[in-house]
């Protein structure tokens, strides 16, 4: 598994870790490229992008569990099954880099979206963030009335020409996130795809750099 990884950009030790996960058919390479529109902001903050663990079935790039139906038990037990992978993963960089869950922020696009929010309410420690890009939210009503998760603040950016997943994915998610008590900030934008807008790219990065000041 190939691992892309950028900064800090002010050198030394980081103070703060972004995991970026990529959508479906993607590589790590894809969302590594988001790091240079945010480094003024995070100058002490890594940057860690990892494919993820399984080849895509259309045939190339990699998939964090399988598309070929939408069905939401499918899509569940898709989510699941990654689940153990993506937590040891960011737990190893925690430890590479001694940073505490505080310190530590999520960054979807996508699938890598789906991913992000299905894991850091379920991780015991709170992180720092989740900023997701044209993604959705699964098993999303599990959360609601639920004391055991946690609660890490989390931004969303959705296309409203979105044909891949579409746009009411973003108000489902932000909808029912709501419910189960967290703060949830974003927006959607006018006429855009299956995408990331400068928009998104410039308030994703002020909202991280706002989860690791506090």
């Amino acid at each position: 598994m190939t691992v892309y990884t950028q900064g800090p950009a002010a050198g030394g030790q980081p103070t703060s870790l972004v995991i970026l996960l990529h959508g479906y058919g993607s590589n790590g390479e894809d969302l590594i490229g988001l790091t240079p529109y945010w480094t003024q902001d995070l100058p002490n903050t890594v940057f860690v992008s990892p494919d993820a663990p399984n080849p895509c079935e259309m045939g190339f790039g990699f998939q964090w569990f399988s598309l070929q139906s939408w069905a939401p038990l499918s899509l569940l037990a898709g989510a699941e099954a990654a689940t153990q992978w993506l937590n040891g993963f960011i737990d190893d960089q925690m430890k590479k880099y001694n940073l505490p869950a505080s310190k530590v922020a999520l960054v979807g696009f996508s699938q890598g979206t789906m991913m992000s929010l299905y894991v850091a309410p379920r991780r015991a420690e709170k992180l720092a963030g989740v900023v997701g890009y044209s993604g959705g939210l699964i098993g999303g009503e599990g959360l609601i009335g639920q004391s055991s998760i946690s609660r890490p603040p989390i931004y969303l950016a959705h296309g409203e020409m979105d044909t891949v997943v579409p746009v009411g994915a973003f108000f489902h998610a932000k909808e029912t996130l709501k419910q189960a008590g967290f703060d949830v900030s974003g927006h959607t934008t006018q006429g855009m795809g299956h995408s990331i807008d400068e928009q998104g790219i410039h308030e994703g990065g002020a909202f991280l750099k706002k989860c690791f000041a506090d």
